[in-house]
């Protein structure tokens, strides 16, 4: 009788492969994912900048819903006031930056001349080391066109660019429409209320994962209104203490230093780099005494020292403590996904990233490097 044998299973996959084979869908997935954030960015940007200012103005909202004020009453106050706060401020600026804008050709070209006076002997050298070495070279030989007196070819035109005032009007209007449409997105949030994040809530079938959703959310919503607030609060802060000290120095417009700090340094670390490069550019266009123009940037290296290592750390707490390595490498890569936006965007993304890694198993490993 012949007794059937049971089929021999599949020999399994080797453990190896297994790791491959995951590694590579998690490549995959994330250049997909940062080519999809990088040509949808102008999708991306305003929505991303409207649900950052949803929870930075959801807790003045709520207050106005205990006192008996309907949530879209409350979203068109915040708003409109929002509104009223860059109309204001644009005002404010329009003199100062005009006249900066009308004096940086002319300090610009005082610093082009300084640089040139520096350069002749840089220049008088290079022509020296050319002229010994067409020495050993030897004598060159004429092309025949020369030599029969032939008239020389005019050089083909460089094609014109686009005038600045074309260019500057097509930044403005960009930028006026991206600001319209995250004010209609922000007031469709504030307005909504917790529609959104009750909805999320209720489509998750486990009950624990409902909790740690809703504790996610509560946390980053959290996080990111305390980053907002407490960086605005040192940048302002900073920023007055610049301008005092550039005012003191004697740099031209003092007051718009205080303001390119109160924005640029919403950038870590690029900012800064920023505001000491202009700073000494200026400075070396104004004065003529080499300590003066020292003090300017320097001043300005020192005030940002002092502030990212004694005030920050004590202003921002446990809960913003990010790894400083992580957030450099997230600013480089969010300059590099959405432009300027997304180095102001990169740390709130940072920290709300790493508040979801710290509640998911699997990404666990992620908020571990995140933090300090």
């Amino acid at each position: 009788m012949i007794v059937a044998s049971e089929p021999t299973p599949p020999p399994a996959a080797p453990a190896e492969n297994h790791g491959l084979r995951t590694t590579a869908m998690v490549l995959l997935a994330f250049f997909v994912t940062a080519a999809g954030l990088y040509f949808g960015r102008e999708f991306f940007v305003p929505i991303v900048f409207a649900i950052l200012l949803n929870a930075l103005f959801r807790p003045v909202v709520r207050l106005m819903e205990r006192a008996h004020i309907p949530t879209a009453i409350g979203g068109a106050i915040v708003v409109l006031g929002l509104m009223t706060a860059i109309v204001a401020a644009g005002f404010a600026l329009a003199g100062p930056l005009q006249r900066w804008m009308h004096e940086a050709p002319e300090r610009f070209r005082a610093a082009e001349k300084k640089l040139d006076k520096l350069r002749q002997p840089v220049q008088q050298v290079s022509q020296v080391a050319s002229q010994i070495e067409h020495a050993a070279q030897g004598p060159t030989t004429v092309p025949a066109d020369a030599a029969a007196g032939a008239p020389p070819v005019a050089p083909v035109p460089a094609p014109q660019s686009r005038g600045l005032a074309a260019r500057f009007l097509d930044g403005s209007t960009k930028l006026l429409s991206a600001i319209v449409e995250v004010l209609l997105l922000l007031y469709l949030l504030l307005a909504a209320g917790d529609m959104f994040v009750k909805k999320l809530i209720k489509i998750i079938p486990l009950w624990s994962d409902k909790q740690a959703a809703e504790q996610v959310v509560d946390q980053s919503q959290g996080v990111v209104m305390r980053y907002l607030l407490v960086t605005l609060a040192i940048n302002i802060g900073q920023g007055i203490v610049v301008g005092l000290v550039m005012w003191w120095l004697k740099m031209p417009s003092p007051l718009l230093w205080g303001f390119f700090t109160v924005i640029l340094e919403l950038i870590p670390y690029l900012g800064a780099t920023v505001m000491v490069a202009l700073l000494a550019v200026i400075a070396f266009a104004t004065f003529d005494d080499i300590g003066h123009i020292l003090a300017a940037p320097g001043s300005y290296l020192i005030i940002t020292t002092i502030q990212n290592n004694v005030v920050s750390p004590v202003l921002y707490g446990q809960h913003l403590k990010l790894n400083p390595v992580s957030v450099l490498i997230g600013v480089l890569l969010w300059w590099f996904l959405w432009g300027i936006p997304g180095a102001f965007l990169a740390v709130p993304i940072i920290a709300t990233f790493k508040i979801i890694a710290d509640h998911v198993d699997t990404l666990k490993p992620v908020g571990e490097f995140l933090g300090e």
